[in-house]
């Protein structure tokens, strides 16, 4: 299969035709991930596609060694390796692909937009990440980029106990390594333990220091240690983190020891874990364990029609989708102070068709963007795990200059759609509002046939 690729840089992407691809689920600075399926086992599967030139030599080290140190590890707290294979279209700049595990919820950074987590969450997660940390030190290897885009969060039954799992091993070391070529930023500046700032050598340690600020970050919702890459690089030499006195006694000991300036002074790993497992029976017992902020009501069943797969609604988003370079569009007709019928992608449907409410619901004449629906009060809270950032919507109108429903693209990161993109959706519209007038024009026919 040959697709596209929402790298920016026009790549081709060539996957064996078992792989289906669906959506993009987001992108970095040297990685473009999909959703995808695996039609020969009947999976739903995740692709990381290589964005980065393979003419460096360091490049093409750093993504072999990913994929040949996930193709070593096998544990329940990390993303686990399936495939892997090579995009040889242009055979000057060939890029490599993993196919690995799709994990079915937010990555930490995206859950903490929307708030910090409950200490028991915290808990929870601090028993699978060190469990994941135990398990690749033994084997000899040191993560080095622990942060909350590389914690993924699984959806599975995540209001009894939360579930995380460690991901992106493209910058792995052997331990006891020091910081490639003197560079502390080998990393992400804002979890740095104080020895790769310094460039000595990193040790287990390392990840405790990294791990013990993104559990901190998701009690707190803050981070540690903001500002610029050197500000919050240097930070650290010369302050502890602030633990809030507001946490569960034991979680507050043991993310201060996680994160104490000296190797030496630090939480060793095995007892992180440890304290971990007490803390959570102590808020068991406590009774003061709430596991998941509830969730915002779904809209009323009434509001919104399951609608079957539509061909020339289909072709229309397709297209709307395709022109302006994101992973999916819908439609939406109706009225939504009675019913509306949303035309949505499969994937993540029903939280597609409470986000086609809301954009339904609003009463607008001309087109409008929504740059981020986790925080926009028209959107907040439609969303949870379906990877959408950003909405461009464009209102439907039928002949007679009535709005009958509004077509919307989806980004799954935020954006400024300009004005080239919005006069595209509404051309496209005003094909879908001369869809509708077909529509009632035939059923107005065949009415008047069998009366």
């Amino acid at each position: 299969m040959t697709m596209a690729s929402a790298d920016g840089v026009g790549a081709r992407v060539v996957l064996p035709e078992r792989y289906r691809i669906e959506h993009l689920i987001g992108r970095g600075g040297t990685a473009v991930v999909y959703a995808a399926h695996d039609t020969l086992l009947n999976r739903s599967v995740a692709v990381k596609v290589f964005t980065a030139p393979t003419d460096s030599a360091r490049v093409l080290r750093e993504q072999q060694q990913e994929a040949q140190t996930l193709a070593g590890l096998s544990h329940h707290a990390l993303v686990t390796l399936f495939d892997a294979g090579v995009d040889d279209s242009d055979p000057a700049q060939p890029h490599i692909y993993l196919v690995m595990e799709r994990v079915d919820g937010p990555d930490l950074g995206q859950r903490l937009r929307s708030g910090a987590l409950s200490p028991m969450q915290v808990t929870y997660l601090g028993l699978d990440l060190c469990d994941a940390l135990l398990y690749v030190h033994e084997r000899g290897w040191l993560h080095r980029d622990i942060k909350p885009a590389n914690v993924l969060l699984s959806g599975r039954r995540s209001d009894r106990r939360l579930r995380g799992k460690l991901s992106d091993f493209g910058i792995a070391t052997v331990l006891g390594s020091h910081s490639d070529d003197g560079e502390f930023t080998v990393g992400t500046a804002a979890y740095l333990s104080p020895e790769q700032v310094e460039g000595g050598p990193l040790v287990g340690a390392s990840d405790v220091y990294s791990l013990g600020l993104v559990l901190l970050q998701a009690a707190t919702g803050r981070v540690s240690f903001p500002g610029t890459v050197l500000e919050s690089a240097f930070a650290r030499l010369t302050q502890t983190p602030e633990i809030p006195a507001s946490l569960p006694p034991r979680l507050a000991a043991v993310l201060a020891g996680m994160t104490r300036r000296s190797v030496g002074d630090r939480m060793p790993l095995e007892d992180a874990r440890a304290e971990f497992e007490r803390a959570a029976a102590e808020q068991i017992a406590s009774g003061s364990a709430p596991v998941a902020p509830a969730a915002p009501p779904p809209p009323p069943r009434q509001a919104i029609a399951e609608a079957p797969p539509d061909r020339e609604f289909t072709r229309i988003t397709g297209i709307a989708a395709r022109l302006l370079r994101v992973p999916s569009a819908f439609v939406v007709l109706g009225d939504p102070r009675e019913e509306a019928a949303a035309f949505v992608p499969d994937a993540h449907r029903a939280e597609l068709a409470a986000l086609a409410l809301r954009a339904l619901q609003v009463d607008r004449a001309d087109g409008w963007t929504v740059e981020d629906v986790h925080t926009d009060p028209c959107t907040a809270g439609a969303v949870q795990q379906a990877p959408v950032r950003s909405m461009a919507v464009q209102p439907i109108l039928d002949g007679s200059g009535a709005r009958v429903g509004v077509l919307a693209v989806l980004d799954a990161l935020p954006r400024r759609f300009g004005s080239e993109e919005a006069a595209v959706l509404v051309d496209l519209a005003g094909l879908v509002g001369h869809e509708v007038d077909l529509r009632r024009a035939v059923r107005r026919a065949l009415f008047s046939r069998d009366s």
